[in-house]
């Protein structure tokens, strides 16, 4: 099976905010299905709208893969581009976000694919709405895992810890806590320790007794909204009102974290909630289960350690890539 995935280098094509989750996710996986993979990277496109729609069909035709798979962020192929490359081709795209972007993205975009891939089962009701038969249910993934941990000699560097980008609510989640006494080691664009490698985030995933995974939806909580200006303002306009798992509830289990995450619909479907993963709904509850977890250390490790194990054996971005590409080779044959 000769495949072309379509994929930007860094993450959103900025170089600044280092690599995507295609080249450390996607990418690896592919390789591990099939030696055919060809990657057209499009991130010098981006502001060269027409020039990308040539320089992917020339470079399509020219290889000639069994498989086009794209994750689109935004309009970056026109409908033109992908229903030729469709004509020819088996094209997939990986539609991220539909929680919150179906009404104004996926409906329009699906239709130019010969297979969709939701990580929403609540949309595939909407799919069905718009006569899209060749929808697949999927769900993030760690790109990889931290092999034969020794539980009882990690030696904890941290007892909280977050990872990812600041916005107003995770901001306002984090100084609460300062308030309390409680301190947070936070990583990722805009924190003052700033980005770090994937290497240096799968040690903080392992060497934190906590791993905070913190919304970057909207927040209902009013103390919230009306903390500031800009939180009342990112609440108004953020489109992001619903919450949805995302790669890192994947991550740093399979790493060997300990996870505390604030809880998106289904998640029951991946880990068994209070025995895999704890979770959080409010910040009270946040609070309560910080100072519980860092005082009982025998129940949050048997918790980690049920988690790590559901996380390798069944949530890696290869297991889930194989399973909908033997679909789409059955339907094919």
């Amino acid at each position: 099976m000769k495949i072309v995935p379509v994929f930007l280098r860094y993450d959103y094509g900025i170089q600044s905010r280092g690599e995507s989750l295609d080249v450390r996710g996607f990418y690896p996986a592919l390789k591990q299905i099939t030696k055919d993979v060809i990657p057209f990277w499009f991130d010098e496109y981006l502001s060269k709208k027409d020039e990308l729609q040539r320089r992917i069909v020339e470079f399509i035709d020219e290889i000639k893969p069994d498989i086009v798979f794209f994750i689109l962020m935004r309009d970056e192929f026109t409908f033109e581009t992908l229903d030729y490359l469709k004509s020819k081709y088996i094209t997939i795209n990986w539609f991220c976000d539909d929680p919150w972007r179906f009404e104004n993205f996926t409906k329009y975009y699906a239709p130019h694919f010969t297979y969709s891939i939701t990580t929403d089962k609540f949309s595939l009701i909407k799919y069905n709405k718009i006569g899209y038969k060749n929808v697949i249910l999927s769900q993030w993934a760690s790109f990889g895992y931290r092999e034969n941990i020794d539980f009882d000699t990690i030696e904890y560097k941290y007892d909280i810890s977050f990872i990812g980008s600041i916005s107003g609510y995770r901001k306002w989640i984090i100084g609460k806590l300062l308030e309390r006494g409680i301190k947070v080691e936070c990583f990722g664009h805009g924190w003052k320790n700033g980005r770090v490698s994937f290497e240096e985030m799968t040690q903080i995933f392992n060497t934190s007794k906590i791993n905070l995974n913190i919304s970057n939806s909207a927040s209902y909580d009013i103390r919230c909204v009306f903390s500031s200006i800009k939180n009342l303002n990112e609440f108004i306009k953020s489109d992001k009102k619903v919450e949805q798992i995302k790669a890192r509830n994947f991550e740093i289990p399979a790493f060997g974290g300990f996870q505390l995450t604030n809880y998106a619909l289904s998640l029951e479907d991946y880990f068994e909630i209070g025995n895999e993963v704890s979770i959080y709904t409010s910040f009270e509850d946040l609070l309560s289960q910080i100072e519980y977890f860092l005082e009982n250390e025998s129940e949050r490790k048997e918790i980690m350690i049920n988690g790590y194990k559901r996380a390798i054996e069944e949530h890696t971005y290869v297991k889930r890539l194989r399973k909908f590409f033997s679909r789409i080779d059955e339907e094919s044959s």
